[in-house]
């Protein structure tokens, strides 16, 4: 049975599992909100770290950067010319302040030494309309996203920022590939359970995921979404929300983001 439970930036939902029975039905699909937010939202109701166990992490989709196609920067570098040129001139929208894409830009933003505007809007169907109409030149969302504007030349992706080319853009470059090594912020997804599940329930929950993940049928609707999936154990996952939470704080802190 899936519930969606939609609500202060999935601290609903999250709440919901923190106080679930530990028996291994009630689990989430958690994003970068659970580390996000952590961050975000102070103080917090929940210790998210200690109040769930991390199960098994599932996949990534990249956020992409997309630009108005009249816009005179049709390449990663040369959109750093131009913020470089008119500091905190060139805007970009994104689904929301505190938004995975929101805050991935900020973070390219920040390797890159320049300074965007940020416009946000409530959700990436509206964002994606501006700037297809030209009222800013610049939009950040995931990656499915912007797809069919980009296959009509309504808009054009720059860059993806995962690690490696998106299967649904194999011709746009990666943020690393235009001259920022390492440089990833992509959205990537989870299973958490309540912290006080039995080691052996989360132990079988981990083996099935995994092999779920192998399937050629997973693979596959991981690629027609831009993304791609990522095996491993219940402790990477659990160190990748540690570290991204890290990280988020780091740049809200600096950058001085609020949740909307």
């Amino acid at each position: 049975v899936i519930e969606n439970k939609p609500g202060a930036g999935t601290n609903i939902a999250v709440k919901s599992v923190i106080t679930a029975e530990p028996d291994g039905y009630t689990l989430m699909m958690a994003a970068n909100a659970l580390a996000a937010n952590m961050a975000l939202y102070q103080p917090m109701p929940f210790d998210a770290e200690k109040e769930l166990t991390a199960v098994s992490l599932v996949g990534r989709v990249p956020v992409v950067i997309a630009a108005n196609p009249n816009v005179p920067f049709a390449t990663v570098a040369k959109l750093i010319e131009a913020a470089k040129a008119k500091p905190n001139q060139i805007a970009y929208a994104s689904p929301g302040n505190g938004s995975t894409p929101h805050m991935a830009i900020e973070f390219f933003a920040k390797a890159a030494g320049i300074d965007l505007q940020h416009i946000p809007y409530k959700g990436g169907s509206p964002a994606i309309t501006d700037a297809i109409g030209g009222q800013l030149p610049l939009v950040a969302v995931n990656a499915l996203e912007v797809l069919p504007h980009a296959k009509s030349g309504k808009l054009k992706v720059l860059a993806v920022l995962s690690p490696t080319r998106s299967a649904i853009y194999p011709d746009v470059p990666t943020i690393a590939e235009s001259g920022f090594p390492g440089f990833e912020a992509s959205v990537w997804y989870g299973v958490v359970a309540p912290a006080a599940t039995p080691k052996p329930v989360v132990q079988k929950l981990h083996a099935e995921i995994q092999k779920a993940l192998q399937t050629k049928e997973v693979k596959e609707r991981m690629n027609a979404v831009g993304g791609e999936v990522i095996p491993g154990s219940s402790e990477m996952f659990a160190n990748l929300i540690r570290s991204e939470r890290q990280r988020y704080e780091k740049l809200v802190r600096e950058a001085n983001i609020k949740p909307d």
